[in-house]
């Protein structure tokens, strides 16, 4: 790329940036319907999904779905811990515990 290729991207990517910041104040007035306002809701939960689960399920480039498998088997035990208690730093503390000693005994 050349030096002014780059300078355009940057400008290109700054535009955007300051345009996904300020429509919070330029569309202030527009009403959402309610049916997308719902699924908006789950954005959250879908985006931390999407970039859990395939941590998860992936391991040496591959999707792997055993008992070999410490990053599911700790995912699954954070995932019950949770359910129990919903307690959300307990799950993450005891989530990386159940990795670290499936880390070293498996």
């Amino acid at each position: 790329m050349s030096g002014q290729e780059v300078w355009l991207a940057i400008l290109a990517l700054a535009l955007a940036t300051v345009l996904t910041r300020c429509s919070f104040f330029l569309l202030s007035g527009v009403r959402l319907p309610s049916r997308l306002l719902h699924g908006l809701r789950y954005a959250p939960a879908a985006a931390l999904a999407a970039i859990v689960v395939p941590d998860l399920l992936i391991s040496d480039g591959q999707v792997t779905f055993s008992l070999a498998n410490p990053k599911l088997l700790a995912g699954v035990a954070a995932l019950v811990f949770f359910l129990c208690t919903r307690h959300l730093l307990g799950t993450i503390l005891f989530g990386m515990l159940a990795f670290t000693l499936l880390r070293l005994f498996l």
